[in-house]
């Protein structure tokens, strides 16, 4: 695979509206040569406006709301940047600033190469590094799917409902959980790539749009909010995880609400395309994302002094490993295809797989066994990388015209290992991002003897859920949706077998305070629990039959 904040820091709307025009935002005119994009970091954030003690300032509600949950603090790198530096790189003659990173602590700006001095010069400046120097003959980029991709008919032998997407999703257990009413509603994915043509046209995405569950977009290479244009690779990945038509093809996370970003411009490659991830990632951090899933990698680009080598995969030198690694740091779950390159003279992980505490994905067949393609590990410090692996050989997509096909590329297991992911996240919500990643690699098929290929292996939803829920079998009585919504209901999956038994349910706060209490008899597969206007927290359900002992349940209110 050779792919290459909160907005008000970056100039940007924290919510952007989702785009709902067919019609294409022009892209801004192509820049002399000698004009280039830099990004020039800044040397503090000393006399800030902003205060750790006031998020609420730079972070979303949802976002501080994610920090609290899992016991992160807010730090000074989540600052913006100090807004006079900002001004006085603005000042300077034939310079334009594009955004603004938190994390790093920088600005990409735009300006020719004789300003450059200039603006080194201030005192507030520490120094720069070239994004988009251009090579004589730019190298084309190649986005995945790698091998052709080829329209079947739907296999014989799978359920109806999923259509050619139900190998992958039960590979890891996800039709388990959607069963057990886990389908990612109320968790938030943020989708970063080439282009979502399609998205908002097509069948197999109606009811994401219908829904409202596109919460957000943003197109970090044209500086607008137009994502469904450019190439197609988004659409094929967004759809193993949110495609949603009954007969057709089910994703693994149908019902989340996503954030979708483009972040990558296949007309070149160059680290601008680093930096707009890492820009992407502060976006879905500022929003609250709780998942990020990224099917792009990057080693060399069009200018071979700007490349990168195997020892820069170390989890710490490339802007995009390091922008991943503070992401996970925030308490989102990363999640990043391992790359393509295991047949080639790379061989290795791109950046940002090398990053540490967030799950690199590699690829398998439908016969379990490791794709040919898939990139190997270690890092370049040694440690086990790819982490955890799902099909992305003859992996089912939708293309953008909607119909159902196949293709190949850890781009597409990355996705169908996100949205299981983020269901398990969603029956677990108690779970900080790094016990999701923990318990996934328990669940694995490779957990005893990790390696360099598959990682920890294939992993389990049920298994996983089982470890993190001992003594809560995963078969028997459930809730949903989970986290629970201002305006929804709480719903009680009731299996055939207490269908018409008087059933007691009791809802307590986690200081173990009795919140609701209610009696119910019903002969529905589902029931209304009447627990009144909850506060947001985590709450436990106890239902209980006949003398039996107790389930217990736990669910978030947000």
């Amino acid at each position: 695979m050779r792919l290459a904040t909160f907005l008000l820091a970056c100039g940007l709307p924290l919510l952007s509206p989702m785009v709902a025009a067919a019609a294409p935002a022009a892209r801004p005119p192509v820049t002399p040569l000698a004009v280039r994009k830099y990004l020039v970091y800044f040397r503090d954030k000393a006399a800030s406006p902003y205060s750790v003690s006031q998020p609420q300032a730079f972070l979303s509600a949802r976002s501080v709301q994610r920090r609290t949950k899992q016991g992160i603090a807010v730090k000074p790198r989540d600052l913006p940047v100090n807004p006079a530096y900002v001004a006085q790189v603005r000042a300077v003659p034939g310079v334009q600033v594009w955004y603004t990173s938190r994390w790093l602590n920088a600005a990409v700006v735009m300006c020719d190469a004789s300003v450059l001095p200039t603006v080194l010069a201030l005192p507030c400046v520490r120094t720069s590094g070239a994004l988009n120097r251009p090579a004589t003959q730019p190298t084309p980029v190649k986005l995945e799917p790698e091998e052709p991709i080829t329209a079947l008919s739907r296999t014989s032998g799978t359920p109806a409902d999923y259509g050619i997407a139900f190998g992958q999703a039960d590979m890891l257990g996800a039709v388990a959980m959607h069963d057990a009413g886990f389908r990612g509603e109320g968790m938030q994915i943020a989708v970063f790539d080439a282009g979502f043509p399609g998205v908002n046209t097509t069948t197999p995405f109606a009811s994401l749009l219908a829904d409202g569950r596109v919460a957000s977009t943003f197109n970090f290479v044209d500086k607008n909010t137009n994502v469904y244009l450019r190439d197609g690779h988004g659409t094929n990945c967004l759809s193993t995880m949110a495609a949603n038509q009954t007969g057709t093809f089910i994703g693994t996370a149908p019902k989340a609400t996503y954030r979708l970003c483009i972040t990558e411009d296949t007309g070149s490659e160059n680290p601008i395309e680093e930096a707009n991830w890492l820009l992407a990632a502060e976006y879905a951090d500022s929003c609250g994302v709780d998942v990020i899933s990224s099917s792009l990698g990057y080693t060399t680009f069009d200018n071979p002094a700007l490349s990168h080598t195997y020892a820069d995969m170390n989890g710490r030198n490339t802007i995009a490993a390091q922008a991943a690694t503070v992401a996970a740091r925030v308490g989102m779950l990363v999640v990043n295809a391992a790359g393509n390159d295991g047949n080639g003279g790379w061989r290795y992980i791109g950046a940002p797989a090398d990053a540490d505490s967030i799950i690199s994905v590699a690829s398998v067949s439908a016969a379990l066994t490791r794709s040919g393609f898939s990139s190997y590990g270690p890092s370049a410090d040694g440690r086990i990388k790819p982490d955890l692996a799902a099909q992305g050989g003859s992996a089912a997509i939708v293309s953008t015209s909607g119909t159902p096909v196949r293709g190949n590329g850890t781009s597409f297991a990355c996705p169908i290992l996100a949205g299981m992911a983020a269901g398990f996240w969603q029956a677990n919500p108690g779970l900080t991002a790094q016990q999701v990643i923990s318990y996934l690699k328990q669940s694995a098929t490779q957990a005893k003897a990790p390696d360099n290929s598959l990682g920890w292996g294939i992993p389990n939803f049920a298994k996983a859920n089982e470890l993190a829920n001992p003594f809560v079998p995963l078969t028997d009585i459930s809730i949903y949706p989970n986290p629970l919504a201002d305006g929804q209901d709480l719903l009680l999956n009731v299996p055939t077998d207490l269908r018409r038994i008087a059933l007691t349910v009791r809802v307590y706060d986690m200081r173990g305070a009795l919140v609701a209490e209610q009696q119910l008899t019903t002969s529905s597969p589902t029931a209304v629990l009447q627990v009144g206007r909850l506060r947001p927290g985590l709450y436990l359900c106890r239902v209980q039959w006949d003398g039996e002992a107790p389930r217990t349940l736990r669910f978030a209110k947000q």
